[in-house]
């Protein structure tokens, strides 16, 4: 195992492989010493190599100089000389250096030269394996991608350079894989001041700092298909932040990824109108359509920092419409500023709770802007039913409304206000006028049996007080 204490006290330590295998630690001098002593006795050509490591220690972008820090071997198979690293591949330690785990890593040996290069930097340059060698330079200035990054498929980051400059306060990231791949980041330990997507093949990065300075950006990524709930990191970058942009506010409610994706295609959410994570509006309001996957049900909120919704009025901001096997969601803000739309979905069929599935950010500068919430409507409200008037849940006192509903299936529709106004059906829409004089709440009944005299409550409006 990897000797945490000798690493501490290195005069003390003997890195001979008769005493490595005596005590069964040592640090990686004793590791390459130890390997190359039992390739010889197999009669495999080895040679223990030394240099600068990307390792224990590592700060991005930082300068390498005086004695190699880091030892590992180079054997000779099939006709070629081939990179391994037993020390890194054998296990890892913490990030305080004071505790080794084993865990055995494929990757460290018989390494791709190309990919070897990353995090280890020989004295012999000749021993990179590589036409053309990188220089030192080089080594310090790019990308640290750690095995993860290869171990999970992933193809290539963008920038490839380790320390990263904003522009106007924003700098971005780009990672490429082969396959389905969920990612995370965290900013200073965070993942508030970004907005990522997630792509086919990979994902996007915009970040916005909220202060100037030196920031650590970690990626963490894991297969679609693994169970666990494990992020590996497998990029780390420093960001210098020379302005911040005031102007991008995003709310606490915002969940990574944002927007539409191959994953919110799995899970039913087909075709979106709006592909995009961003949604603008001018006047505050805005649609977002689905074609919705077999037997979902749909739930949607609107979340807002300044805005003191309850959890009833952010639902009512928003109006499921559907029309066959398409979703549309009506949203109409409460006022301006910064939205987050949530979607929640679960199986009709299923008598479980709904699950979050993604989310929009939804953006309106108009301070104008002041929607009343939609009509509050009730469980006989049936899915495909669609209200065409009046769409505000707010009526004015005193005035003839209009209505206008598409139902089906109900013998007779009313309207109870201070009187009850019955409303005519004419090619699937039933139609009609109420007056709102003396009253406060205004309630559209059905009727399901022309037989039966009893009603249902189907929808609830409220009328603007004088």
């Amino acid at each position: 195992e990897y000797d945490i204490v000798g690493y501490h006290n290195k005069s003390q330590l003997s890195s001979k492989p008769i005493d490595v295998l005596q005590t069964g630690k040592s640090i990686c001098e004793g590791y390459a010493g130890l390997f190359e002593q039992m390739c010889s006795i197999a009669g495999i050509q080895c040679m223990k190599l030394s240099g600068y490591s990307k390792g224990y220690g590592y700060k991005m972008g930082q300068t390498f100089t005086g004695d190699s820090d880091h030892a590992w071997n180079a054997v000779y198979l099939d006709g070629r000389w081939h990179l391994l690293d037993s020390t890194w591949g054998s296990g890892v330690v913490d990030d305080s250096f004071t505790k080794f785990t084993f865990r055995y890593n494929e990757f460290y040996f018989l390494t791709h030269p190309a990919l070897f290069i990353n995090n280890h930097f020989p004295d012999n340059s000749n021993w990179q394996l590589l036409k053309p060698t990188l220089t030192l330079k080089d080594f310090e200035n790019n990308m640290l991608h750690n095995s993860n990054f290869y171990m999970l498929g992933l193809l290539t980051a963008h920038p490839e350079t380790a320390v990263i400059h904003t522009v106007n306060g924003k700098a971005s990231v780009s990672v490429d894989c082969r396959s389905a791949t969920l990612f995370t980041f965290k900013l200073k330990g965070t993942d508030e001041h970004g907005l990522m997507t997630l792509k086919k093949h990979g994902m996007k990065l915009d970040i916005y700092p909220q202060k100037t300075g030196s920031h650590k950006l970690q990626i963490f990524a894991k297969p679609s298909k693994a169970s666990e709930e494990v992020y590996n990191c497998v990029l780390e970058y420093v960001v210098e932040c020379k302005s911040v942009d005031k102007a991008i506010r995003f709310p606490k409610d915002l969940h990574q990824p944002v927007g539409p994706s191959w994953f919110t295609e799995r899970q039913g959410f087909l075709r979106p109108s709006h592909p995009d994570p961003i949604i603008h509006t001018n006047d505050g309001r805005c649609s977002v359509t689905f074609t919705l996957g077999k037997d979902i049900s749909v739930l949607a909120s609107l979340h807002s920092d300044n805005s003191s919704l309850t959890e009833d009025m952010r639902r009512r901001h928003i109006m499921q419409i559907h029309r066959g096997n398409q979703i549309e969601l009506k949203i109409h803000l409460p006022h301006a500023g910064n939205f987050v739309l949530k979607i929640y979905a679960k199986k009709k069929s299923d008598p479980g709770n709904y699950d979050y599935i993604f989310n929009y950010l939804i953006t309106c500068l108009n301070t104008e802007v002041k929607w009343p919430a939609f009509p509050q409507s009730y469980s006989k409200w049936a899915e495909d039913y669609e209200i065409l008037e009046p769409l505000s849940g707010l009526l004015p006192a005193n005035r003839n409304v209009q209505f206008k509903l598409k139902m089906h299936g109900i013998a007779k529709v009313l309207v109870q206000a201070e009187n009850t106004y019955p409303l005519t059906q004419s090619r699937g829409y039933w139609e009609g006028t109420c007056n709102t004089s003396g009253c406060r709440e205004v309630f559209v009944m059905v009727h399901e049996n022309a037989n039966h005299s009893f009603y249902s409550h189907v929808l609830k409006y409220e009328v603007e007080t004088q």
